[in-house]
């Protein structure tokens, strides 16, 4: 059995405990992440070496392939990072507040609000006033749906009706976005389907600077809601006993979830499946509690879309295909494994 490593202040009143095997998976996860950023960095249309990527991040005076790596490579690249992480942990969030492994924003509606919202902007004319505001219709969707699941599910809001409501509003949205893009003109509905794919494509730096906020903000407060979930997880008597507030807890967590997989979703469109296969692996490696989860799920998420963003740059050259095809080309059969072991 491995000794966890305490840390201490030199007089004693704040101490850490650090499990040895959760640190050494999450920071070979973190340097896998590191390693698969300089790749993507790296390759292209015009290849290039990490040597020559390194020196125009350093040096970008003194490169050739400066403008290349800063103003088209490195925004997507921290845009994929960054989406995939919101999404892992928000499905972490998900399925700790509902205690069933296959919630995910996507599959409750959250990701089917926002993509809703999106191709109503789209088909509205709402392009007309500047695609930027596309990213906020988007988030305003996942908000509305989210609050339509509370007002659906009930006080204390019980796990199966949260979940199930989350279901039936999910099954409606889609209907109602299938609705709007038969009804749109045929270039419309091309430009809906892209976005609702999930595409990293054309990624812009603003874009990056928008949702870190979101990331940074909401990463470090599901880190901080990690015991509250651990305590959900025991049942709602148990956590009643120690103190847990459960309504307070579970709007918490769907809301923190819902700004995070909304704003993921409203700068890379409808992606799914990452914040149902992230948790999973996370909980394959770490069998410990949300505290080591939440980071874990963080770099699963940003190194899945990270990979799935390089092979739809490359395996297809000329073309640049949407990384939510590859995802979902991983998520169905995972999802498929979930229910033939869950049934």
């Amino acid at each position: 059995m491995t000794l966890p490593l305490v840390l201490r202040t030199a007089n004693g009143r704040v101490s850490l405990r650090i499990d040895r095997r959760t640190l050494t998976v999450i920071l070979l996860l973190a340097l896998v992440l590191a390693g698969s950023t300089l790749a993507s960095l790296s390759l292209g249309s015009q290849a290039t070496t990490p040597t020559e990527v390194l020196e125009a991040l350093l040096f970008p005076g003194r490169s050739d392939i400066a403008l290349i790596v800063h103003e088209v490579r490195l925004p997507r690249v921290l845009l994929a990072i960054l989406v995939g992480a919101c999404l892992g942990v928000a499905g972490l969030l998900l399925q700790g507040l509902v205690r069933n492994p296959l919630a995910s924003p996507d599959v409750i509606g959250i990701t089917g609000g926002a993509s809703l919202s999106a191709v109503c902007f789209l088909a509205l004319g709402g392009a007309a006033l500047g695609e930027g505001l596309l990213p906020l219709a988007a988030l305003l969707g996942a908000l509305l749906v989210a609050f339509g699941i509370l007002a659906l599910a009930g006080r204390g809001m019980p796990p199966t009706r949260l979940v199930l409501t989350g279901i039936g509003i999910a099954a409606a949205l889609g209907a109602a976005t299938t609705l709007v893009l038969v009804l749109s003109t045929d270039a419309l509905a091309m430009q809906a389907y892209v976005w609702l794919t999930g595409s990293l494509y054309a990624a812009q730096w603003n874009e990056v600077l928008w949702l870190a906020p979101w990331a940074l903000v909401g990463l470090p407060l599901a880190l901080g809601l990690a015991r509250r979930l651990d305590a959900l997880a025991l049942g709602d008597d148990l956590a009643l006993g120690l103190g847990t507030s459960i309504s307070v807890t579970r709007l918490s967590l769907l809301l923190l979830a819902v700004a995070l997989s909304g704003a993921a979703v409203a700068f890379a469109g409808g992606l799914s499946f990452i914040g149902l296969i992230a948790p999973h692996i996370a909980r394959r490696l770490l069998a410990r509690g949300h505290t080591a989860l939440v980071p874990a799920s963080a770099l699963i998420g940003a190194l899945i879309l990270l990979y799935a963003d390089l092979i739809g740059r490359l395996a297809f050259l000329p073309r640049d295909l949407p990384a939510g095809i590859f995802v979902a080309g991983i998520g169905a059969p995972f999802f498929i494994y979930l229910l033939y072991r869950w049934r």
